[in-house]
């Protein structure tokens, strides 16, 4: 990436590169080469870690898409750094995601190596107990008095009924003690898995999440809709206001559409300032309380800017599909977002 920024800074500087030989040819197969190692990373991002690994191949994806606009040092400085940040971010959480689930493994391993311990130590001392009391049954068997051989037998039985029940108690209190440690992994899973399925920026559901939430519809076979949002001119805060305005609004932004949405609505982040609702309704339905939604997240926001608080007027553009039979969540997001496409380029053309 570095060459290429110094390629466009000789070309800018004398037009020399355009001389040399295969200079003419050389600077579009190279981005076209380096848009495609950009999607790659994020694919091999996305089999190394599934959990994890989606957010670096949408992030990958984003940087991929702004090379196919117009070119400049500019740009490709900010794709060189961009890229920097997201794998550096994959890495470090990728290796806090396995180092978390290796130490759950190892703590589920021990606690049933523990448990198989004491019940292996437990069952050697009952059996030393049953071997005693079976060899003096076995003398029994020579004696000739009633008496002693009915106080031998008592004796006998009470302490194998002592050696039955203590191995009860023991095995109890091990199972018992073995289900409390699997139940603490458990609540740390599922604590795991909600950290997961949550937007950490916003607090929505994560990407992950709401595809799956589609995907349990898709099986049910049940009738619904998805909503696509996305922050018309968001870029410009960004570049205008710095990231941390821009976050602090589309943490804003995410409140706000959570508050207007129902209950019984799933909303998500679905990508930078793209954002997902899930609707279970049919398509006119869906309409009506799409058209609230957009009237209520659209106006003013107040965030705090590289110099200080500033004011934002923010518009949304939404679009809307209702699912098919047997269509596939790609189809039905992909109808989606070219509405939501759509809808901007209208708004865009009324200025």
């Amino acid at each position: 990436m570095i060459s290429i920024k110094k390629y466009l800074d000789t070309e800018h500087t004398d037009g020399s590169a355009a001389g040399k030989p295969g200079g003419k040819d050389l600077l579009p197969r190279a981005i076209a080469a380096y848009r495609s190692a950009l999607l790659e990373m994020g694919n091999c991002g996305m089999e190394a870690c599934p959990a994890l690994g989606r957010d670096l191949s949408e992030g990958l994806g984003r940087l991929e898409r702004r090379l196919a606009g117009g070119l400049t040092c500019e740009t490709v400085a900010e794709t060189d750094a961009g890229v920097k940040n997201h794998l550096r971010d994959w890495g470090r959480r990728t290796a806090g995601h396995y180092r978390q689930k290796t130490d759950e493994v190892k703590g589920i391993l021990i606690a049933m190596a523990r448990t198989a311990e004491s019940v292996g130590v437990r069952d050697q001392r009952c059996a030393r107990q049953i071997d005693e009391v079976t060899e003096r049954l076995k003398r029994i068997a020579n004696l000739e008095d009633l008496t002693e051989i009915r106080a031998s037998i008592e004796s006998s039985a009470a302490e194998l009924k002592t050696s039955i029940d203590r191995m009860t108690a023991e095995g109890k209190a091990a199972i018992d003690q073995l289900r409390v440690e699997v139940a603490s992994f458990q609540s740390k899973l599922e604590e795991a898995e909600q950290v997961a399925s949550c937007d950490s920026l916003t607090g929505l559901r994560s990407r992950l999440s709401v595809e799956g939430q589609i995907e349990r519809r898709l099986q049910a076979g049940s009738k619904f809709c998805a909503a696509i949002v996305d922050i018309d001119r968001f870029k410009r805060v960004n570049d205008e206001h710095g990231h941390l305005a821009g976050d602090e609004l589309l943490r804003q932004f995410a409140t706000e559409l959570k508050s207007a949405c129902r209950s019984t609505d799933v909303v998500g982040r679905w990508g930078g300032d793209e954002f997902i609702i899930l609707l279970d309704c049919e398509l006119t339905e869906a309409q009506a309380q799409t058209d609230r939604v957009t009237a209520w997240i659209c106006g003013s926001y107040a965030v705090h800017g590289a110099s200080g608080p500033v004011k934002l007027k923010v518009e949304a553009s939404i679009g809307l599909a209702e699912h098919q039979p047997d269509e596939p969540l790609k189809g039905l997001l992909a109808r989606a977002d070219a509405a939501m496409y759509k809808n901007k380029a209208v708004a865009r053309s009324r200025g």
